[in-house]
């Protein structure tokens, strides 16, 4: 029998591994780069409706970022069977059994509570949208997923939420900006989840996802719909110019940055590659903060 001496540093660097390992795997289970692109959406529509540099823009982005994780953590817990099939979630910390159900139901619940009650102190309305999407990701989109290629449609709607949750958490108020802003990120979503969709096809039928929008799948008839809705969201990035929110920059720029976005799906479209559909996929992460932004520094 022999006996392992570990020292002192040694167990404190064993306990710390321990502990950046757990607190990974809860940043994994909310879903942290994807949880700050919601929050970044957020604040881009805060400026633009008038929010100033203070306190409810903290109350903001922190209320967002923790709700928008107990979305994502809750949608994992429903998930945790089918994330076992695919390449890319099985090492989730539930598929991979790092965590527990009942352990990853009680920190989604907490972030929830938190994220909601941080909203309400900026706004009622705030904090009913803020509940809204939360309830609708998880109740309504997550299970939609296995039924029909709608789900992209009906997730659409919470994900939409952030530019129009960081207005009227200024304003108090739903107004032409709010719909605007809304209408975007809701017309955005559609050519970021179908080309996801698209190089994450096989990985999504071992699930019993269906997330493109066509039977024909990886084909010209939905690529040129992905093609179309890019074109559409391309001209929704036009409407605060349009309705004199924004100046000619904001026409300029963003016609500069949507022939790029137009591009990408049009490269999409005529190779029907993986390849093209992830680099739309990354365009799309570049080009909607480019235009969120662009409204902000341009307004009129």
């Amino acid at each position: 029998m022999h006996l392992q001496i570990v020292s002192v540093a040694e167990e404190t660097a064993i306990a710390k591994t321990g502990v950046l390992y757990r607190v990974k795997d809860f940043m994994m289970l909310m879903k942290l780069r994807l949880s700050v692109l919601v929050v970044i959406s957020a604040v881009a529509g805060y400026f633009f409706g008038g929010g100033l540099f203070n306190a409810d823009l903290l109350v903001l982005c922190l209320g967002g970022f923790l709700i928008t994780g107990s979305s994502n953590a809750f949608n994992q817990i429903w998930e945790r069977e089918s994330d076992k099939l695919m390449k890319r979630t099985k090492s989730r910390p539930l598929p991979a059994g790092r965590m527990g159900v009942i352990e990853a139901g009680i920190f989604a619940s907490l972030l929830g509570i938190g994220g909601a009650h941080l909203l309400f102190t900026l706004n009622d309305l705030a904090g009913i949208l803020g509940v809204s999407a939360l309830l609708s990701y998880v109740f309504v989109y997550t299970p939609m997923k296995k039924i029909s290629p709608w789900a992209v449609f009906i997730g659409a709607f919470p994900g939409a939420i952030p530019p129009l949750l960081g207005v009227v958490a200024v304003t108090g108020d739903f107004n032409l900006a709010v719909g605007i802003l809304f209408l975007f990120q809701f017309m955005w979503q559609f050519p970021h989840f179908w080309a996801i969709a698209w190089f994450a096809n096989d990985d999504y039928k071992k699930a019993g996802f269906r997330l493109l929008p066509l039977k024909s799948e990886k084909s010209k008839n939905t690529s040129f719909l992905i093609l179309l809705y890019t074109i559409i969201t391309v001209l929704c990035g036009f409407l605060p110019w349009f309705f004199g929110f924004t100046g000619t920059t904001s026409l300029i720029v963003g016609a500069i940055a949507g022939c790029w976005f137009y591009y990408k799906a049009l490269k999409l479209h005529t190779t029907l590659s993986d390849k093209a559909a992830r680099s739309l996929m990354f365009a799309s992460f570049i080009y909607l903060p480019i235009i969120q932004f662009l409204y902000v520094f341009d307004k009129v």
